[in-house]
């Protein structure tokens, strides 16, 4: 197979790195070239976190401020496929996935692709998934396909976990008690799948029914009370970011923001969720229905 394909990603801890690599393994088995380009923001995000330094970036990452980037080196000029590899930061495209969409090299080489999206996070990806499809949509690209990862753990066990993750960088089980963060072993071993559903498309270049192949094999799965608090919750987070960007001071907000976001997870989520279930999910099937098949599709 003589195509060409540029796995493009930006990663601190490691994981998107490992799923790039399970899920192109069957494109470089059926005999496709791959190029893999790991991005790097002039001034990276160190990782672990500090607690600071993680709400800090929130307003510039909900209102898509871009940062700027070391050069991207790309070995061709035109390519069969692009896997662009991302992660969602507070229901947002993280910062150097913005801002790598955004560069007039890259958007150069995107136009007329087909385009392959890979995000990995803790739970709620529809966001910033939407705003990575409109933007690939501007930039003339054509996404073909969508896998989203996620921690499959209950809601409030993946927040605990992840920030355990996150500010210590250790990917083990917090107090010898709660399960290991992040995207599960198994499921990165299993976007190997995905991978091999893709090449026979690489192969024909033909796109068509790609996405519901990959659907069908859960390489997508949405979750109603997951959609619900987001649907919610990116509203919440687009007032507080405009709101915080405006302070000369913006330290006493981001506090704010961020026991918002614990009481709002931990209290808040299950009131609305049980005021919904009571009062308007009984009434609303076809609505959430079509909410739902659009979070499924590629356009």
């Amino acid at each position: 197979m003589d195509k060409k394909v540029l796995a493009i990603y930006y990663t601190q801890s490691g994981q998107l790195g490992e799923i790039i690599d399970s899920f192109t393994a069957p494109l470089d088995k059926a005999g496709a070239t791959i190029e893999k380009v790991l991005i790097k923001p002039v001034t990276d995000y160190a990782f672990p976190w500090t607690g600071k330094r993680f709400f800090s970036v929130m307003p510039d990452c909900v209102l898509s401020i871009p940062t700027p980037l070391d050069p991207i080196v790309l070995k061709e000029k035109r390519y069969d496929l692009i896997i662009l590899g991302y992660q969602p930061w507070f229901l947002s495209p993280s910062i150097p996935s913005n801002s790598l969409l955004n560069h007039p090299d890259f958007r150069a080489v995107l136009k007329g692709t087909p385009v392959i999206t890979i995000s990995a996070g803790r739970n709620m990806w529809l966001n910033a998934y939407d705003r990575i499809r409109n933007t690939l949509k501007e930039a003339g690209a054509s996404l073909v396909g969508n896998i989203a990862l996620v921690d499959k753990h209950a809601n409030p066990i993946s927040f605990i976990t992840i920030f355990y993750w996150m500010l210590t960088g250790k990917r083990d089980k917090y107090l010898n008690f709660f399960p290991k963060p992040g995207v599960a072993e198994e499921d990165i071993t299993n976007t190997q799948l995905f991978g091999a559903i893709v090449a026979p498309h690489l192969l024909s270049g033909s796109w068509d029914g790609l996405q519901e192949e990959l659907v069908e094999q859960k390489a997508v799965v949405i979750k109603y009370p997951l959609m619900f608090i987001e649907g919610k919750a990116k509203i919440i987070f687009a007032v507080w970011a405009k709101f915080i960007s405006k302070r000369k001071n913006k330290t006493p907000w981001l506090s704010a923001f961020k026991y918002y976001l614990f009481i709002a997870l931990f209290l808040g989520a299950p009131v609305l969720l049980t005021l919904d279930a009571i009062f308007i999910r009984p009434f609303s099937s076809k609505r959430i229905k079509a909410k739902k098949l659009n979070y499924l599709q590629v356009n």
